[in-house]
């Protein structure tokens, strides 16, 4: 099963920023026990445009969709077996890159 694992950071208190060979290494190991599907980190959010196309013209909205101190910071696709092999990834990548993690199922 896919799951996303989201990074959650927070403005007020954010994660220490000297994680990346940390990071890296775990990067490594994921795709060596196959777990990786793929990752990536975002700009911050003061660069994002929300789309509303629902009516007769579309809407662009400068910043994030929601305003808020914590904030998506990045993310990861596992593969995982089940939710408890992922919850544990989790908790090592909560400590790891010294973050909130969540983790949601796909379809």
């Amino acid at each position: 099963m896919r799951y996303l694992v989201s990074v959650i950071d927070d403005k007020n208190n954010p994660g220490s920023t000297d994680r990346r060979p940390a990071i890296s290494a775990f990067n490594e190991r994921l795709i060596a026990e196959g777990y990786w599907v793929f990752a990536g980190g975002l700009a911050d959010t003061d660069t994002a445009t929300v789309i509303d196309n629902r009516g007769e013209q579309a809407v662009f909205s400068d910043g994030p969709f929601v305003e808020s101190k914590e904030y998506l910071a990045g993310v990861w696709v596992w593969e995982a077996p089940d939710l408890d092999v992922a919850l544990k990834l989790a908790a090592e990548a909560s400590k790891v890159c010294d973050r909130k993690i969540e983790v949601r199922p796909f379809l």
